[in-house]
């Protein structure tokens, strides 16, 4: 490497050491195409196998996506393997974890202190089987001991990215459309077979193995891993629309659930949530409607609490969301239905590339409009100012708002774009990630209910911007559980625990009366008086509105008050 990435080289022999190597000088620059470099240069010097394994690994996966597998190791087996390596009790860790706010820079840390030299001597092959292993052993001791064994033997930069890896999180700003990019770059392929080879195969590392021989044309759908979901961008208000949208557009309700994906082929059926996970055994009242399609396919689409044609509130969904086994007497509380409103695959052809239209009139002929699985109803107009009844209808009928999409748009995975735009209330609301809680007053007092929340930079830059702060919203049980949750995962405490900063791993969904400037947030801006609406379990940190949102809506404000002023009626 020259300069511009840092001037950090290997010729590679396979070991994690290595790995670890190139990770720390990727996290080391803020800069993406520096970061694609010094990843391309790395993985240019791998095997094929050991190419599939990193590529996996640099993506943060620990397996294929389109492998069902996991490991279950949590944080309080990562501990006790830490403890077990090192001879530091869990009362000596705590304090360390809090402190450093990750599990593998503690995982360095202690290594470091414990042990007086240090070999590497983890391979690639080897990580890939321990990882084999944990998935295959069962029992927390077991698996404590078998992971502790081999951090016994690590160098402390291989203990610290083999204790992110199972984490879930590198944390050195890498996603897996920087992986993309860098594989297409080092082996002189368009990133867009890269990223298309990916979505079809769900492996990034046999993707990986086939860009360096120019093997990504003739690759095949494989069912039964998430595709990423294409997400919609918030309108300002009806002029925004009419701007962006084409002469004709297409209207559908925006349902109050959970997105959902479903895979069905052969008689097997999976659902995939927003965040990539599987939660077909939350649901399985859909499968046998889903089994019963006269072909294979992949649906997107939502998740509703349902009793017939009647929505129920998004708070009954949630007694659903946090069960792992859901009995029969929850699954008769808490009817839900399937509202299907895109089609990405069937019949064993890939649909992505066809216009909107034309996806949905093939979803029709396979979906009827009612039952548990149904097909969204929409509507084609062609002026904007027929949304506000359509809103009011859409609302009246216990939706969130409206979805307005363009008949001709192809389906860009993982993308937010204009093609997709969402009315939601007629009070803005805003995700966001909570990074701060402190303990509230009277009544709560023993718990942490006071929420210091966040947007996100860009589409592109995770870093957090704070921009609010709420004390209301939830109930004491919510409150209860989110306490607990809170407590273990705090990154720092001051005030003797009175006020901590948190993992935002949290989201939710707040409603405000304006957006203000403000010096007090990184993000420039502060919401009058917000509040929590609810949780939203079904996404995480990455899916949360960014600061591009809150500038729309303070241009959207503005101009509202600016006709006010001027006596011009407004769009909304």
């Amino acid at each position: 490497m020259d300069d511009e990435t840092n001037n950090w080289t290997v010729t590679s022999t396979g070991m994690l050491q290595e790995f670890a190597e190139c990770a720390e000088a990727v996290a080391a620059t803020p800069k993406k195409l520096e970061k694609a470099a010094i990843l391309g240069g790395y993985l240019d010097t791998l095997s094929d196998p050991d190419l599939t394994r990193a590529a996996r690994y640099f993506a943060g996966h620990q397996f294929a996506l389109a492998d069902a597998r996991t490991t279950n190791v949590g944080g309080s087996i990562i501990s006790a393997a830490l403890s077990g390596a090192t001879g530091f009790s869990p009362e000596d860790l705590y304090p360390r974890w809090v402190r450093l706010g990750d599990p593998g820079d503690l995982a360095a840390e202690i290594i470091k202190e414990a042990k007086r030299t240090f070999q590497p001597t983890i391979t690639l092959a080897e990580t890939e089987s321990l990882i084999t292993r944990l998935s295959e052993t069962r029992g927390i001791k077991n698996k404590t001991a078998l992971l502790a064994a081999v951090l016994h033997k690590a160098s402390p930069l291989e203990a610290k990215y083999l204790v992110k890896l199972l984490s879930g999180d590198l944390r050195i700003g890498l996603r897996e459309g920087l992986v993309e990019d860098a594989i297409a770059r080092v082996f002189g392929q368009p990133l867009a077979d890269v990223a298309y080879a990916n979505m079809l195969l769900g492996d990034i590392g046999e993707t990986a193995t086939r860009a360096r021989v120019g093997d990504l044309r003739d690759v095949s759908m494989r069912l039964f891993h998430p595709i990423k979901f294409m997400l919609a961008t918030p309108a300002a208000d009806l002029t925004d629309v009419a701007r962006t949208m084409p002469e004709e557009f297409l209207v559908e309700d925006k349902f109050d659930g959970i997105r959902a994906q479903a895979h069905v082929e052969s008689g097997r059926v999976a659902i995939y949530s927003r965040t990539m996970d599987e939660i077909t055994h939350r649901f399985p009242e859909l499968i046998e409607p889903l089994r019963s399609l006269a072909t294979g396919v992949i649906i997107d689409g939502e998740i509703i609490p349902a009793n017939g044609e009647v929505i129920l509130p998004f708070s009954e969904l949630q007694k659903r969301l946090g069960r792992k086994n859901v009995g029969s007497q929850l699954l008769e509380a808490v009817p839900v239905a399937l509202v299907a409103y895109d089609l990405l695959y069937a019949d064993g052809k890939v649909l992505i590339d066809q216009p909107l239209g034309e996806r949905r009139h093939l979803l029709g002929q396979l979906v009827s409009d009612q039952g548990l699985l149904r097909m969204s109803r929409g509507k084609l107009l062609r002026d904007a100012a027929m949304l506000d009844d359509e809103f009011e209808r859409a609302r009246a009928r216990g939706n969130e708002g409206l979805m307005i999409k363009s008949p001709d748009s192809p389906y860009k995975p993982g993308r937010r774009g204009r093609d997709w735009l969402k009315l939601k209330r007629a009070i803005a609301t805003l995700d966001v990630a909570v990074t701060a809680v402190e303990v509230g007053h009277g009544k709560r007092r023993n718990l942490l209910s006071d929420y210091t929340f966040a947007v996100r930079r860009s589409v592109d830059d995770d870093e957090l911007l704070n921009i609010g702060k709420a004390y209301s919203g939830l109930t004491d049980q919510e409150l209860t559980e989110l306490t607990e949750w809170f407590k273990a995962h705090t990154l720092r405490e001051f005030g003797h625990g009175r006020v901590r900063i948190v993992e935002p791993k949290v989201v939710i969904e707040v409603t405000f009366d304006r957006v203000q400037p403000s010096n007090r947030h990184k993000s420039g801006y502060a919401l009058r008086f917000p509040r929590i609406l609810r949780l939203r379990p079904d996404k995480n940190a990455t899916q949360i509105d960014t600061l591009e949102t809150v500038r729309r809506l303070v241009d959207a404000i503005d101009t509202a008050q600016e006709r006010r002023v001027s006596g011009q009626e407004t769009p909304e």
